[in-house]
This record gives C-alpha cells, sequence and structure tokens, in this order.
C-alpha cells in the first residue's frame, strides 16, 4: 500500500486491511463502474434491493489503499438505505466515516458516490421484477 496518508489513518488501515462486503453479487440487481485503470483507481458497487431498500451492497476495487478502504466504508454505510437516500449519498459521508482525508485523496471517496449513484441509476432502469420470481 502506497498511500501515505492511510498509515496515520486507522480506519483506513482497517478498512484496507479488513475490508467489508469484497466481491460480486450474483443476480445484482444495480452495478456501477466507475473510474479508469488508465487514472488509477476503478470501483464497481453491486446491489441487491428488497422493499426499496439496498439489501445488499458488495464491491471490487482496483485502486490504492484509500479507494479500498472507501469502497469498503461505502457499502457498510449504503447497506438497509432506501434507494432514495442511497441517490442522496455524498462523498463527504465517505470521507467523514473515514475520519477525513488529505485533499490527495478527494477522488476516492468521490469515486464512491459516482458508483453507489451508478448503480442505483443500474437499478432504476431496469424493469420490476414479478412477485415470485
Amino acid at each position: 500500500m502506497s498511500d501515505e496518508h492511510a498509515h496515520d489513518n486507522p480506519l483506513v488501515m482497517d478498512h484496507f486491511f479488513n475490508p467489508r462486503n469484497v466481491g460480486d453479487i450474483p443476480g445484482a440487481d444495480g452495478v456501477g463502474e466507475v473510474g479508469a485503470v488508465a487514472c488509477g483507481d476503478v470501483m464497481r458497487i453491486s446491489i441487491k434491493v428488497r422493499d426499496g431498500r439496498i439489501a445488499e451492497a458488495r464491491f471490487r476495487t482496483f485502486g490504492c489503499g484509500t479507494s479500498i478502504a472507501a469502497s469498503s466504508v461505502t457499502t457498510e454505510s449504503i447497506n438497509g438505505r432506501t434507494v432514495a437516500a442511497a441517490l442522496k449519498f455524498s462523498n463527504a459521508a465517505v470521507s467523514a466515516a473515514l475520519g477525513g482525508l488529505p485533499p490527495a485523496k478527494s477522488h476516492c471517496p468521490v469515486l464512491a458516490e459516482e458508483a453507489v449513484k451508478a448503480a442505483v441509476a443500474d437499478y432504476l432502469l431496469k424493469p420490476p421484477t414479478p412477485a415470485g420470481a
């Protein structure tokens, strides 16, 4: 891990070394992928929605330790939220959940916000699944 700030921040270190909700959700209701390998960070968040709430969120991230930590804390933050609340999810919430981040790492929570909103948009664009299907 080459994040200069991360070794000073116990929350970032915890989510980097012990990431929560890693992986893809088979049959996800929504998937959002943002970033570019050429820029160094790619974040994908997949969600399962039940009764208008995010019942499960998982991530796959290629990038720095802070990006991985931001993805991890984001999945914890959006689990249980309504779809409407997830659309209001902010990068400031990610940064705050990680105890604040330096300006050089401000792109990490921005990617997390964009990935959540992309996953929700993907979910909203799909036709509803009939009950019992």
